[in-house]
C-alpha cells in the first residue's frame, strides 16, 4: 500500500447537521438485536441535556469531553499510570529545580522566585489530572496546594500568577505561561465545581480584552500557541454565556499567528500544538474554510517531513530543508501535544480519523520517549533509532548534546510536559452525544460513568487487550431500561468490522472511519462485542527511498533489536541511562512483490496482556519475516545511516528476522529497506565520511550549531526560517564557533552570512571578528589579506595568507548590549 499524507479531507461540516440517529424503540420492539446506522459523526441536530458543549452562536461540537473523573482505565492503560505516578512524573517536585514549591513564582507570585514560566503548568495540568483519573488522593492533594496558590495569587485587575511575567517580553506580558495554567484550572474545575476558577478566569480575560491591541500576544511562544487561550476563552463562554469572551476570541485571532496564512512556525512542538488553530476559530466562526486550513497546514507538514511511520514527522527541534527521512526525531513534548491536538479536533469535527491519528502516535511513538518503569525520558524518539548514547549528534540531529538518552534530571520542557500524555488518553477513551448518547472513541479496558437517555446513569465496562487484542467487549449496568445511542469507532485500517449484542450478531456492514451506531432500549447486562480483525498490511514511503513500514491494525512494527543498558549519570534512585544495540540491525526484508502482506507470520503470546506491555521482551505480538542484512547499512555519528535505495542488492544469508510493535523498540528500524534482485535492486554506496564537524562556544536552546555548515543558503539576514546559531542570551561577549576537520587541509579564506533579526530580537552582525587556526594544541591566529566583514544579506568573505590545519575558529565581538548568530559559513583553500 503506497504511503500518503496523513490527512483526508474534513469536508464534514455539512454532514454535522445533515445526519440523524436512528429513532428510539422500545425494548419489545427492539427483541434481541439492535438498530442499527452507520453514520460518519455522531449528528448535531440535538443538543446534549447533561453535559456542556458550546452553546449558540458557536458551532455545536459532536462530541464532548466528559467531566474529569467519569472515566476509570483498568488493564496495562492503569498500571502505566501508576508507573507514571510512581515514576518521573509523581515525584518530579524532588528532580526539577523549576518545582519546589518555596522557589515557585507561580506560588509567591510578588516575591523572587527562580521559577515563573511554563515548567510548574506544564506539570501540574498533567500531574492534577493523574490524580483525578487514578482517583489517588496524594497526587490531588498535593496538586490542590498548587491550585490553591495560583487561585490565590489573582488580582484586582484581573492578572494571576507570577508578576515578572507582566513585563518579561520588553515591559509587555508574556501570555504563553498563562494558557498552560488555565488547563490546569478547567480540569480542576471539571473535577470539582469549583467556582473560583470561573471568577479567576473571567476576571484574566477582561484583563485581556482590555490590553491595547499593540501590548496584547507579544513575543514568540504566545502568538504561535494562542489557539489554546481561544480554547480556553470558548470553554469558559460555554460555561457562563458572557458575550463579550466572544469579543475577545476575535482579539486573539487578530493578533496570533497567522496559521489561516500558512506554517506560522516550523518547530515542531508549534507545529504539533498549533496547526489546529484554525479550527478554533471555526467554532466561533462556523466557516468551514477554517476547517480546510488546518488540512492545509497538515498537507504541507505531514507531506513534506512526515513521510515515516509512527505518526510524527522530522523536526529534531525544527523541520529542516534535507532532514526528512525516518532518523530525523520527534520531540516528546510534540507527541504529548499532538495527542492533545488530535483528541480535540475529534470533538470539534466528530472525524474519526483524529482518533485514529491520535492513537499511531500514543502506541507507536509516546512509549519508548520514556524508560520502561517511567522514572526517566529523553529529548527525541525516531522511526530509525540503533543508539541512545547522550553523544552529540549534531548536525545530524539539531540540537547539540544528548538528545537520545534517557535523563531524569534534563529536557527541561519534555521533562515536565510529559505528564499529561497518559492521563489525557485515559479522559478521552469515552465521549458524549449531542443525542445523549455515548461514543467508544478509544478503546481500552476501562469503565465509564454517564448520564444518557433520559438521564439515567448508567456504567459500561470495557474489556479488551486493544491494541493487541481484535476484540472489545462492553457490558450495560443500568438501574432500570434506558434508551439511548452507543456509537462505536471504527478505525481507517479495518474492513471488516462485526459487532453483536448479547450474541446475536447485528448485520451492518461497518466501513472504515465510521461510527457504528447502535440504538436500542438498554437493561441491566447487555453486552456488545466489537470485532475489529487485524490484517498485515505493508506502506511503501515513495518519498523516502521507497522504503516499507509493516502494520497490524494500529500497531507499526519495528525489528527486534537487543538491549544493553547502562548508566552514565544521575543518581542511584534517578539513574541516567543509555541503551546500545546487542544484535544486528541493517535488515533489508525480502517480501513476496505480488502480495507483500503474505510474507509475515503472526506469533501471538499466551496469557493475558502485561501491565507494562511496552517493552522488548513483553511484546504480545510478534511478527516473523524473511531478511538479508546490507552491510553498506552503517551507523553515523553513533546514529542509524541514511537509508537509500529500495529494493537494494544484497548477498548476505537469507535470515528470519523478528519484528515487535513500534512502542515496545525502544532501539527500532520502523522502516526497511527492501532486498531484491532485479533490474531495479540497486547496489548501496558505503556511506560518505563527514568533512568536519561544528562546536562553540555557546548556543541557544532552539537553535543548532551545525547550522553553520548545513549547505542552506539564506536570502537575507533576518531570514528566520532556517536553522542558525545564535550566542542568545549572551551580549557584548566574545565568541566562538569552530570547524574541526577530519584531516588536515589547507585553508586560505572564510565566509560567513551573519544572523540580525533587527525589528524582532536582540541579534545584530558583531563588531568585529577574525579567525584562528589550530597548530598542535594551540591557537595561531591567520595573518590577513582583506577586512572581516560584518554586512548585512551577504557573505563576509575573510581572506588570508593560506594556512594547513586540523581546525579553524572564528573569534567574534558582540556589540554592546546585543548578541548575536550566524546563518552559514564556507571555507576555501
Amino acid at each position: 500500500m503506497t504511503s500518503s499524507s496523513p490527512v483526508s479531507c474534513l469536508a464534514l461540516v455539512a454532514l454535522l447537521s445533515a445526519v440523524l440517529c436512528c429513532p428510539s424503540l422500545s425494548h419489545a420492539q427492539q427483541g434481541a438485536t439492535a438498530m442499527t446506522t452507520l453514520v460518519p459523526v455522531p449528528p448535531t441536530n440535538r443538543a446534549n441535556s447533561f453535559y456542556v458543549s458550546n452553546r449558540a452562536p458557536l458551532v455545536r461540537n459532536p462530541l464532548i469531553k466528559l467531566p474529569l473523573g467519569s472515566i476509570t482505565p483498568e488493564g496495562w492503560l492503569h498500571h502505566m499510570l501508576v508507573l507514571e505516578a510512581e515514576g518521573m512524573t509523581g515525584h518530579l517536585d524532588e528532580l526539577s529545580q523549576f518545582l519546589p514549591f518555596e522557589v515557585s513564582a507561580w506560588a509567591n507570585p510578588t516575591g523572587d522566585g527562580r521559577s515563573g514560566w511554563e515548567e510548574l503548568p506544564y506539570w501540574l495540568k498533567g500531574y492534577g489530572d493523574l490524580g483525578y483519573v487514578l482517583k489517588d488522593e496524594t497526587l490531588i492533594r498535593n496538586a490542590r496546594r498548587w491550585i490553591e496558590a495560583v487561585l490565590a495569587s489573582a488580582r484586582d485587575d484581573g492578572w494571576f500568577g507570577p508578576r515578572g511575567l507582566l513585563t518579561s517580553l520588553k515591559g509587555k506580558p508574556d501570555l504563553w505561561p498563562h494558557m498552560v495554567m488555565l488547563n490546569a484550572l478547567q480540569s480542576y474545575y471539571e473535577a470539582t465545581g469549583d467556582k473560583r476558577v470561573l471568577t479567576l478566569m473571567a476576571d484574566y480575560f477582561r484583563w485581556e480584552l482590555n490590553q491595547p491591541e499593540e501590548d496584547f500576544l507579544a513575543g514568540f511562544w504566545g502568538p504561535v500557541r494562542a489557539g489554546d487561550n481561544m480554547e480556553s476563552v470558548q470553554w469558559l463562554y460555554n460555561r457562563t454565556g458572557e458575550e463579550w469572551l466572544l469579543h475577545l476570541v476575535d482579539k486573539i485571532q487578530r493578533r496570533c499567528a497567522k496559521w489561516t496564512d500558512g506554517i506560522a512556525s516550523w518547530h515542531g512542538v508549534n507545529l504539533s500544538q498549533a496547526f489546529r488553530q484554525p479550527a478554533h476559530y471555526y467554532v466561533q466562526t462556523g466557516n468551514p474554510m477554517f476547517l480546510q486550513l488546518v488540512e492545509r497546514n497538515c498537507d504541507e507538514v505531514w507531506g513534506q517531513y512526515g513521510q515515516v511511520p509512527g505518526g510524527g514527522f522530522g523536526a529534531d527541534e525544527n523541520c529542516r530543508p534535507g532532514y526528512t527521512g525516518p532518523r530525523q526525531g520527534y520531540e516528546t513534548c510534540s507527541t504529548v501535544e499532538f495527542m492533545h491536538s488530535a483528541q480535540l479536533l475529534t470533538a470539534i469535527t466528530g472525524d474519526p480519523l483524529w482518533a485514529d491519528r491520535c492513537e499511531e502516535m500514543c502506541f507507536n511513538t509516546f512509549p519508548p520517549s520514556q524508560t520502561p518503569d517511567l522514572r526517566s525520558l529523553h529529548y527525541l524518539v525516531a522511526p530509525n533509532q540503533v543508539q541512545l548514547d547522550h553523544e552529540n549528534k549534531a548536525p545530524l540531529i539539531q540540537n547539540q548534546g544528548n538528545m537520545f538518552a534517557y535523563d531524569p534530571y534534563a529536557f527541561r520542557c519534555c521533562q515536565h510536559n510529559v505528564a499529561m500524555g497518559w492521563p489525557y488518553y485515559a479522559e478521552h477513551l469515552w465521549m458524549a452525544t449531542q443525542d445523549n448518547g455515548l461514543a467508544a472513541i478509544l478503546y481500552a479496558a476501562c469503565q465509564v460513568e454517564a448520564q444518557v437517555g433520559d438521564g439515567t446513569k448508567v456504567r459500561i465496562t470495557q474489556e479488551t487487550d486493544y491494541p493487541f487484542g481484535e476484540t472489545v467487549t462492553f457490558t450495560i449496568h443500568t438501574p432500570q431500561q434506558v434508551s439511548f445511542p452507543l456509537y462505536l469507532r471504527i478505525p481507517r485500517w479495518c474492513s471488516a468490522a462485526g459487532v453483536s449484542v448479547n450474541g446475536q450478531a447485528v448485520q451492518v456492514t461497518a466501513k472504515p472511519l465510521s461510527y457504528l451506531c447502535l440504538q436500542r432500549t438498554w437493561q441491566e447486562g447487555d453486552r456488545v462485542e466489537l470485532r475489529l480483525p487485524m490484517q498485515i498490511q505493508v506502506r511503501t514511503w515513495q518519498a523516502n527511498n521507497r522504503s516499507v513500514s509493516v502494520d497490524r491494525g494500529p500497531l507499526t512494527y519495528s525489528l527486534k533489536i537487543g538491549e544493553r543498558w547502562q548508566r552514565f549519570g544521575g543518581t542511584d534512585k534517578w539513574p541516567a541511562m543509555e541503551v546500545y544495540p546487542t544484535t544486528p540491525w541493517n535488515y533489508g526484508l525480502v517480501l513476496d512483490a505480488q502480495n507483500p502482506a503474505q510474507s509475515f507470520e503472526v506469533h501471538k503470546s499466551s496469557g493475558p496482556v502485561p501491565g507494562q506491555p511496552f517493552t522488548v521482551d513483553a511484546a504480545p505480538i510478534q511478527l516473523t519475516v524473511k531478511a538479508r542484512r546490507l552491510p553498506q547499512w552503517q551507523m553515523e555519528r553513533t546514529m542509524v545511516g541514511q537509508l537509500q535505495d529500495s529494493p537494494a542488492k544484497s548477498t548476505e544469508p537469507l535470515e528470519t528476522v523478528t519484528l515487535i510493535p513500534m512502542g515496545c523498540a525502544r532501539l527500532r528500524i520502523s522502516a526497511f529497506p527492501t532486498i531484491g534482485d532485479g533490474p531495479d535492486a540497486v547496489t548501496w554506496k558505503e556511506p560518505a565520511k563527514p568533512e568536519f564537524t561544528a562546536t562553540a562556544s555557546h548556543c541557544w536552546g532552539g537553535d543548532s550549531v551545525a547550522a553553520v555548515c548545513d549547505g542552506v543558503l539564506p536570502r537575507r539576514s533576518s531570514d528566520q526560517g532556517l536553522p542558525r546559531l545564535t550566542w542568545w542570551d549572551h551580549r557584548a561577549t566574545t565568541e566562538w564557533v569552530q570547524l574541526d576537520f577530519l584531516k588536515a587541509r589547507k585553508i586560505g579564506s572564510v565566509e560567513v552570512y551573519w544572523f540580525d533579526d533587527t525589528g524582532a530580537g536582540q541579534c545584530r552582525v558583531p563588531q568585529s571578528w577574525t579567525a584562528l587556526y589550530r597548530v598542535g594544541d594551540r591557537w595561531e591566529p591567520v595573518k590577513p589579506l582583506s577586512e572581516a566583514g560584518v554586512k548585512l544579506d551577504q557573505f563576509n568573505s575573510l581572506r588570508f595568507t593560506p594556512v594547513e590545519t586540523t581546525a579553524i575558529r572564528l573569534e567574534v565581538k558582540l556589540q554592546d548590549k546585543f548578541s548575536g548568530g550566524i546563518l552559514e559559513m564556507r571555507v576555501g583553500d
